[in-house]
């Protein structure tokens, strides 16, 4: 594989590892396809001012340039599988940095941000949980002084809730502030989409915990595994998202205002209370766990206990019958078994094993074994 040439990418599709690259020694900012890239891209245009919002439907990138020239804020929201072609054309229009363009395109990366001289990058996961699988979307975000790139591998556009916030003319957050206040409610958005999956996973924890408590099976087992893993998952992303917002929240660049930190310290406390969560359910899951195990052992260990009081209980009777089941009668030796011509030796048998089963079971339960 080292051997193929620079266009060539590894791609691995194991659960545990979803990160697209490059091959090593390939040339930093290089942008080529990923492997299985099928989703239509889609770019949509908002430019607003303090008393208007227009929405465009843009063919290529190359339309942004008349909205630049406004004194006015514009929004380019890019959906769908970007192809190397559209980041190079929209770097050359935005002066977006090549190792940014490059992490656009390679989907696994980690949460961070990136200060540059006139613009911010961001990354950032959106969770998606369907209740089987967990998908966490990268969410790419350009930030300058009157516009901000987004770019979304989804086709269905998840701001969709900031966009409509911005169409209400009684909202009037957007229009009488910074291009910031944008770039946090798109934050915001994505930080706050932990709750409804940690909500999932909440419900998902409380049915097994019942399962749990009646009867566990193997499913059981398998089930919370992958909670186990999903939320192990989460939490890796999680950590390093909260980070970033920790860095916009110290106002360190020019593009974030004074007056917007405040809702980046609130988007920030959303992102510390669902890790708070998330670590709570991870503890659960691993408790759950150890009660599963506990549960398969308390019900060997109820077997067990079965089947040795049956033992316990027929090895008396196996000697009797086993003693008087040899048979040695002779009328003439002394070593004879007298019990053989007993006239009511056959029920004084069965009497005494009666009685020895009987004996044993009264002592089973007064030593609370049964």
């Amino acid at each position: 594989m080292l051997g193929e040439t620079v266009s060539d990418q590894w791609h691995t599709k194991m659960a545990l590892f979803s990160k697209h690259y490059h091959s090593p020694g390939t040339a930093p900012g290089t942008l080529v396809s990923r492997p299985g890239s099928a989703l239509p891209v889609s770019m949509t245009l908002i430019d607003y001012t303090s008393t208007s919002v227009e929405e465009h439907q843009l063919d290529s990138p190359e339309q942004c340039r008349p909205f630049l020239e406004r004194d006015s804020r514009t929004w380019i929201q890019v959906n769908g599988e970007v192809k190397p072609e559209l980041l190079r054309n929209l770097g050359s229009i935005f002066n977006l940095h090549d190792l940014a363009l490059e992490d656009v395109i390679n989907a696994g990366q980690r949460p961070k941000v990136e200060l540059y001289d006139d613009q911010v990058f961001v990354i950032a996961n959106l969770p998606i949980y369907d209740g089987e699988n967990l998908e966490l979307v990268q969410i790419s975000l350009f930030i300058g002084v009157n516009y901000l790139i987004c770019l979304c591998p989804l086709a269905a556009d998840p701001f969709e809730p900031v966009r409509k916030r911005m169409r209400q003319t009684s909202n009037r957050r957007f229009a009488t502030r910074g291009i910031d206040y944008l770039f946090y409610a798109m934050l915001d958005l994505v930080v706050d989409a932990g709750f409804p999956v940690l909500e999932q996973f909440g419900d998902e924890l409380e049915r097994l915990e019942e399962e749990l408590l009646e009867r566990p099976d193997r499913r059981t087992l398998a089930c919370i595994h992958r909670l186990k893993r999903e939320l192990l998952l989460l939490r890796r992303v999680l950590w390093p998202q909260r980070e970033v917002i920790n860095t916009l929240m110290r106002g360190e660049d020019e593009l974030i205002n004074t007056d917007t930190l405040v809702y980046f310290r609130d988007c920030h406390d959303h992102s510390v209370q669902i890790i708070e969560l998330l670590e709570s359910f991870r503890d659960m899951a691993t408790s759950m766990l150890d009660i599963y195990l506990s549960s398969i052992s308390q019900r060997t260990n109820d077997v067990m206990r079965v089947l040795t009081i049956i033992a316990t209980i027929f090895i008396p009777l196996t000697f009797i019958v086993g003693v008087y089941g040899m048979n040695f009668h002779n009328p003439d030796s002394p070593w004879a078994m007298p019990e053989l011509g007993w006239h009511y030796g056959y029920p004084m048998v069965w009497g005494l094993m009666i009685g020895i089963t009987l004996a044993l079971v009264w002592f089973f339960k007064r030593r609370q074994w049964m």
